[in-house]
């Protein structure tokens, strides 16, 4: 079975004229065959046919209703369209947005950048993509100059690009994608392609390498390394092309940038997958352990299967290691299930990297919405991976939320296509990303004491919390700014913001915005909650509130609201006001202002208030330590 994500060697025109006989009949039924076709198609005139006839379908009245607006500006070195138009369809399918594009003039991307009033940003892009001129990133000298002078000359380069980007960024609020630089598929210079800086092979690799390294978390690279790697360099080049209309790839490689392009674009607003729910039995090894006994399943280097299941397992754990978690899901016997964690050498996997164990005869779609609500997460985080096509059918009829993937029969690909899927990807990674399965497993330690626990309150104070609320800063704005932008659940307004406009935030003097980390005796949980509030008048508004879901019940929410009601006291505010806005996905927040108090503001839905007319304050079983907040 093939990748989720990559799309299909298969002939993309079959499909067009269904696609223009839908609009000839304003069928609204276009919109989805569209998103599929686009999913599916690599060649360069299918995705500018589904390009045009999205815009018709859009003019016909056919799309989505209520899309939000993204606005992306194209800049750079070269001819922009039709790479601009690629990047407009795919993002609009991507994100399921209207997408509004702006062109930029070529090669004049250094002066748009620079000029604090050009029409860059008067535009108010939410993303801004770069794409720098390849004739900047060449080595001035020789290939026989010192290598320390090579690569000062380089590091210059890199530096000099992501400070332009920056600078796209601070000015504009907006996240800044840059594309890195593709490698020149030629022989020259020869063997000191690899032996020289110098060479324009080894330069730009150099310089590649330096952006990724250097970038600040608001600059995002596009891979065109990569991309072009992965395709083919000779493919990916078209000197004509670039001779005649100064297009800086060539027709295919245009497709390839701009869906990798739309895909950071969705990334940024969609958190990756958190959980991978796993099948056992002809998954993380060959055979059946409840008929072949621990001694006849099939893993380890005794065999080429053998070694392709160890191998997947070593993929596995490297995921849990960059924070994803790990639970098994599996029609098998509990004790027959877990004895190749406990006793098999040589299993890479062991039961210490498994945070959710379901081991029954129970549906697979029930024990993974088990697996959901024991860990607090909604069922859209989750992955299924499992060898049986039935199964993995049964689990997306059932519980659609779950992105499935079938593994097939051939363990040699299980490995590829879960990288291929790109559900795990993230931009960079937190501290709080790297110790996600050490928090779980500690909230299993702290759900085992609830459960021998009989009364709340005690339990509570047994856990020995402490929160730590600090304002904004710029250490934690990263941090910040992925929480703002992923967490749908326990969020009150959904309010995204980038990290710029997080440290906006954290140098305006209407907003009053702080965090909290909570620890107790078991562990630390880190940054788990997020509030931004602004002074209007007499009045704190409060303009962003968010929270981890881990830590509901423990008195979290309300000691929230005792550090809402001191700052509006520090402020002279006479109200607080709390602003709920409602999506698919928060729900189980609908009722919390009422329940601290708030009253629902008179002909203004999502809004409720809260007079400061005496001190009240929620008695809870946190301690609070304060930093500079």
């Amino acid at each position: 079975m093939t990748s989720l994500a990559e799309p299909q060697p298969e002939p993309h025109s079959a499909n067009l004229p269904h696609l223009k006989e839908l609009i000839r009949r304003a069928d609204a039924a276009v919109f989805p065959l569209l998103v599929a076709e686009t999913r599916r198609t690599t060649q360069f005139a299918a995705a500018l046919s589904l390009h045009n006839l999205r815009k018709r379908a859009e003019v016909a009245g056919l799309g989505p209703v209520d899309r939000a607006t993204l606005r992306v500006a194209v800049i750079g070195g070269s001819t922009l369209r039709p790479l601009a138009d690629l990047v407009e369809h795919f993002t609009s399918m991507a994100c399921d947005a209207r997408v509004e594009i702006r062109v930029g003039e070529y090669d004049s991307y250094i002066s748009e950048i620079m000029d604090p009033q050009s029409e860059l940003y008067a535009f108010k892009a939410s993303v801004i993509l770069v794409l720098p001129a390849s004739g900047r990133c060449q080595y001035k000298g020789t290939l026989a100059d010192p290598v320390a002078d090579q690569r000062i000359q380089a590091e210059a380069v890199a530096r000099d690009l992501l400070d332009l980007c920056k600078t796209a960024a601070d000015r504009s609020g907006a996240e800044v994608i840059v594309c890195n630089f593709a490698l020149p598929p030629y022989f020259d210079p020869g063997p000191m392609r690899s032996s020289s800086l110098g060479a324009d092979y080894s330069f730009r690799k150099y310089v590649n390498l330096q952006m990724g390294l250097q970038r600040a978390s608001s600059v995002h690279i596009c891979d065109a390394e990569f991309l072009a790697n992965r395709l083919g360099t000779l493919r990916a080049a078209d000197d004509r092309a670039w001779f005649e209309s100064k297009q800086p790839y060539s027709a295919e490689m245009l497709v390839q940038v701009a869906r990798e392009v739309a895909e950071t674009i969705a990334s940024l607003k969609r958190p990756a997958k958190k959980v991978l729910v796993l099948d056992l039995d002809n998954t993380l090894w060959g055979g059946v352990v409840g008929d072949d006994g621990v001694e006849g399943i099939e893993i380890g280097t005794t065999s080429p299967r053998g070694e392709a299941f160890r191998a997947f397992q070593q993929h596995l754990l490297a995921l849990s290691q960059r924070g994803v978690l790990l639970t098994v899901c599996s029609k098998n016997d509990h004790d027959k299930a877990i004895e190749p964690f406990l006793s098999h050498p040589e299993m890479v996997l062991r039961m210490g990297d498994i945070v959710n164990f379901k081991a029954n005869w129970e549906p697979k779609s029930e024990n993974i919405r088990k697996i959901a609500a024991e860990l607090n997460l909604g069922l859209d985080s989750l992955v299924f991976v499992d060898d049986n096509p039935a199964e993995v059918e049964i689990v997306r009829q059932f519980v659609p939320e779950v992105t499935g993937i079938c593994l097939g029969d051939d363990p040699s690909l299980f490995a590829s296509l879960l990288k291929d899927s790109r559900l795990f990807e993230v931009s960079a990674l937190t501290r709080e990303d790297l110790e996600r399965v050490s928090l779980y497993k500690q909230d299993a330690e702290r759900q085992q004491l609830l459960g021998q626990s009989t009364d709340m309150d005690a339990y509570l104070s047994s856990l020995q919390m402490v929160g730590h609320v600090a304002k904004f800063s710029a250490v934690d704005a990263p941090r910040i700014s992925q929480l703002i932008n992923k967490s749908n659940q326990f969020n009150l307004t959904t309010v995204r913001r980038t990290e710029a406009q997080v440290l906006e935030v954290m140098l305006g003097n209407q907003y009053e915005a702080f965090t909290m980390r909570l620890t107790d005796r078991f562990g630390d949980h880190g940054l788990i909650l997020v509030v931004v509030t602004r002074v209007d008048g007499e009045d704190l508004v409060i303009d962003t509130w968010l929270m981890s879901c881990r830590v509901l019940k423990r008195g979290v929410e309300q000691e929230t609201m005792n550090e809402i009601r001191r700052l509006a006291r520090l402020r002279g505010c006479r109200r607080i006001v709390g602003l709920y806005v409602p999506t698919k996905k928060n729900g189980m927040v609908s009722g919390l202002y009422p329940s601290l108090g708030f009253s629902a503001a008179a002909g203004e839905d999502g809004r409720f208030t809260l007079a400061l007319t005496d001190d009240a304050h929620f008695s809870i079983h946190i301690q609070i330590s304060r930093g500079d907040a």
